[in-house]
C-alpha cells in the first residue's frame, strides 16, 4: 500500500487530532471529533461486530456522526436482519448508499451475476460497482471518516495508525477500535446487549457479501474467509486501499 505525502500543514493538522484519536476511552474520541467536524463526520457500517459497538456508541450518546451503509445488493439474508434490528433498537435512521443503475445493469448484462469468479479485474469491477463508487458519494464532502477497522484484520493494517489522511477520499480517517481484541468486542456486546449478525457465530468473521465470503477454518488468517479464490495479497475491494 502507498501513501501520498502530505503537506505539512497536513501533518500539523494529524498532530493534534492525534491527540483526540488517543484518548483511552473510544466514546470520548467520538465525542470531541463530533463536536469539531460537526455533520462532516460519518461513519460507515456493514453491520460487522465491529461495526456494531462503534453504531451503539455513536446512537447511544447521540452523537452527530452520521451512520451510513453500502447495499450491494449481494448482502447476506442475516446482514438485513442484523441492519433492521439494529434500526428497531436505537430508532435511529441509517442512511443508505446502492450502485449506480447506470453502471450495475451494464455490468450484469454483458457478463452475468457472477463474473467475479472468472478474474481478478472482473471482481474489482464488481467492487468497484457496488462499493467504491456508492461510497465516493457517501463520502463526499465531509471530514471525517469513522471506520470499524481493527489491526488483527489483515497484515497491512497491523502499522496503521488511529487517526490517518485518505489522499483518495480527500479527508482523515478514525478507527477507534484499531487496538481492540475480539474479546473485548464480545464482552462490550455482550454488556450492551448489541444485535450481532449471527453469521459471527458460525466461523464468518470478515462479512461482505454472500457469493465472495465463507466461514474460515481454526487456524486459517482473518482475511481467509473473503475472495478466498484470489491470492492473500490481492485480498482488498478498494474501499481502504489509499491511491499511490
Amino acid at each position: 500500500m502507498s501513501i501520498q505525502p502530505i503537506s505539512i500543514s497536513k501533518a500539523e493538522e494529524l498532530g493534534w487530532l492525534e491527540e483526540i484519536a488517543v484518548k483511552p476511552n473510544a466514546v470520548d474520541s467520538l465525542k470531541s471529533f463530533a463536536k469539531l467536524f460537526g455533520d462532516k463526520a460519518v461513519f460507515s457500517t456493514s453491520f460487522s461486530i465491529e461495526d456494531q459497538v462503534i453504531t451503539h456508541m455513536i446512537f447511544s450518546n447521540n452523537l452527530d456522526i452520521k451512520v451510513f451503509t453500502l447495499d450491494t445488493g449481494r448482502l447476506f439474508p442475516e446482514t438485513y436482519s442484523t441492519w433492521a434490528q439494529t434500526m428497531a433498537k436505537y430508532g435511529k435512521p441509517i442512511e443508505t448508499f446502492a450502485p449506480d443503475a447506470s453502471q450495475l445493469e451494464p455490468m450484469l448484462r454483458s457478463k452475468g451475476p457472477n463474473s467475479f469468479y472468472e478474474s481478478l479485474e472482473n471482481r474489482q469491477e464488481c467492487c468497484n460497482i457496488r462499493k467504491v463508487e456508492p461510497l465516493k458519494r457517501a463520502l463526499g464532502g465531509k471530514k471525517l471518516w469513522v471506520t470499524g477497522i481493527r489491526s488483527e484484520h489483515s497484515a497491512n493494517r497491523t502499522q496503521m495508525d488511529k487517526i490517518e489522511w485518505d489522499p483518495s477520499n480527500q479527508l482523515f480517517k478514525f478507527h477507534p477500535l484499531l487496538n481492540w481484541t475480539m474479546d473485548e468486542l464480545k464482552e462490550f456486546i455482550k454488556m450492551y446487549e448489541i444485535p450481532v449478525n449471527p453469521l459471527h457465530d458460525k466461523g464468518f468473521v470478515s462479512i461482505g457479501c454472500a457469493p465472495c465470503t465463507r466461514a474460515i477454518k481454526a487456524g486459517e488468517d482473518f482475511r481467509a474467509g473473503r475472495w478466498w479464490w484470489e491470492q492473500a495479497d490481492k485480498k482488498e475491494c478498494g474501499l481502504h486501499v489509499h491511491a499511490s
